[in-house]
Protein backbone atom coordinates (compact mmCIF):
# COMPACT_ATOMS: atom_id res chain seq x y z
CA UNK A 1 0.00 0.00 0.00
CA UNK A 2 1.35 3.41 -0.96
CA UNK A 3 1.84 6.04 1.73
CA UNK A 4 1.19 9.64 0.78
CA UNK A 5 4.14 11.77 1.83
CA UNK A 6 1.93 14.84 2.26
CA UNK A 7 0.58 13.35 5.47
CA UNK A 8 4.04 13.88 6.94
CA UNK A 9 3.47 17.64 6.81
CA UNK A 10 1.20 19.81 8.92
CA UNK A 11 -2.18 20.99 7.65
CA UNK A 12 -0.81 24.56 7.63
CA UNK A 13 2.19 23.53 5.51
CA UNK A 14 -0.05 21.68 3.08
CA UNK A 15 -2.50 24.58 2.87
CA UNK A 16 0.23 27.16 2.33
CA UNK A 17 1.77 24.96 -0.36
CA UNK A 18 -1.56 24.63 -2.19
CA UNK A 19 -2.01 28.40 -2.07
CA UNK A 20 1.49 29.00 -3.43
CA UNK A 21 0.92 26.44 -6.18
CA UNK A 22 -2.29 28.19 -7.22
CA UNK A 23 -0.38 31.47 -7.52
CA UNK A 24 2.55 29.88 -9.35
CA UNK A 25 1.31 30.71 -12.84
CA UNK A 26 1.48 34.23 -14.31
CA UNK A 27 -1.94 33.85 -15.94
CA UNK A 28 -3.53 33.22 -12.54
CA UNK A 29 -1.89 36.30 -11.09
CA UNK A 30 -3.18 38.32 -14.07
CA UNK A 31 -6.68 36.90 -13.53
CA UNK A 32 -6.56 37.89 -9.85
CA UNK A 33 -5.53 41.41 -10.85
CA UNK A 34 -8.50 41.66 -13.23
CA UNK A 35 -10.89 40.38 -10.55
CA UNK A 36 -9.49 42.80 -7.96
CA UNK A 37 -9.85 45.71 -10.36
CA UNK A 38 -13.44 44.89 -11.32
CA UNK A 39 -14.41 43.42 -7.93
CA UNK A 40 -16.56 40.96 -9.89
CA UNK A 41 -16.11 39.61 -13.35
CA UNK A 42 -17.74 37.38 -15.90
CA UNK A 43 -15.39 34.81 -17.43
CA UNK A 44 -15.89 36.25 -20.92
CA UNK A 45 -14.63 39.63 -19.72
CA UNK A 46 -11.42 38.04 -18.48
CA UNK A 47 -10.92 36.43 -21.89
CA UNK A 48 -11.28 39.86 -23.51
CA UNK A 49 -8.50 41.31 -21.34
CA UNK A 50 -5.97 38.46 -21.41
CA UNK A 51 -4.25 36.86 -24.40
CA UNK A 52 -5.68 33.44 -23.52
CA UNK A 53 -8.33 31.18 -24.98
CA UNK A 54 -11.65 30.74 -23.19
CA UNK A 55 -10.81 27.15 -22.27
CA UNK A 56 -7.44 28.19 -20.81
CA UNK A 57 -9.02 30.94 -18.71
CA UNK A 58 -11.64 28.48 -17.49
CA UNK A 59 -8.96 26.02 -16.40
CA UNK A 60 -7.06 28.72 -14.50
CA UNK A 61 -10.30 29.88 -12.85
CA UNK A 62 -10.95 26.30 -11.77
CA UNK A 63 -7.49 26.06 -10.18
CA UNK A 64 -7.99 29.36 -8.33
CA UNK A 65 -11.44 28.29 -7.17
CA UNK A 66 -10.20 24.85 -6.04
CA UNK A 67 -7.52 26.60 -3.97
CA UNK A 68 -10.21 28.78 -2.37
CA UNK A 69 -8.77 32.01 -3.74
CA UNK A 70 -11.88 32.92 -5.69
CA UNK A 71 -15.60 32.31 -5.34
CA UNK A 72 -17.89 31.85 -8.27
CA UNK A 73 -21.43 31.28 -9.39
CA UNK A 74 -22.71 29.83 -12.62
CA UNK A 75 -26.04 31.07 -13.96
CA UNK A 76 -26.78 29.50 -17.31
CA UNK A 77 -24.03 30.44 -19.75
CA UNK A 78 -22.65 33.14 -17.45
CA UNK A 79 -20.02 32.54 -14.81
CA UNK A 80 -19.30 35.25 -12.25
CA UNK A 81 -16.19 35.17 -10.10
CA UNK A 82 -14.78 37.33 -7.32
CA UNK A 83 -11.80 37.17 -4.99
CA UNK A 84 -12.29 35.36 -1.68
CA UNK A 85 -10.79 38.07 0.53
CA UNK A 86 -11.17 36.01 3.71
CA UNK A 87 -8.93 33.31 2.22
CA UNK A 88 -6.40 35.92 1.12
CA UNK A 89 -6.21 37.35 4.62
CA UNK A 90 -5.67 33.89 6.10
CA UNK A 91 -2.90 33.06 3.64
CA UNK A 92 -1.30 36.49 4.00
CA UNK A 93 -1.07 35.87 7.74
CA UNK A 94 0.28 32.35 7.17
CA UNK A 95 2.99 33.67 4.83
CA UNK A 96 3.85 36.45 7.26
CA UNK A 97 4.15 33.92 10.09
CA UNK A 98 6.35 31.66 7.94
CA UNK A 99 8.67 34.48 6.87
CA UNK A 100 8.91 35.76 10.44
CA UNK A 101 9.76 32.28 11.72
CA UNK A 102 12.40 31.78 9.03
CA UNK A 103 13.92 35.21 9.68
CA UNK A 104 14.19 34.51 13.40
CA UNK A 105 16.13 31.34 12.65
CA UNK A 106 18.59 33.13 10.37
CA UNK A 107 22.18 32.69 11.53
CA UNK A 108 24.07 34.24 8.59
CA UNK A 109 26.43 31.25 8.41
CA UNK A 110 25.48 30.18 4.92
CA UNK A 111 27.44 31.06 1.80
Amino acid sequence: MAIHKTTSFSIQEQSLSAFAKALAHPARIAILKVLAEKNECICGQIVEVLPLAQSTVSQHLKELKDAGLIKGTIEGPRSCYCINWDAFQQFQQAFTDLFTQLSLQQKNTCC
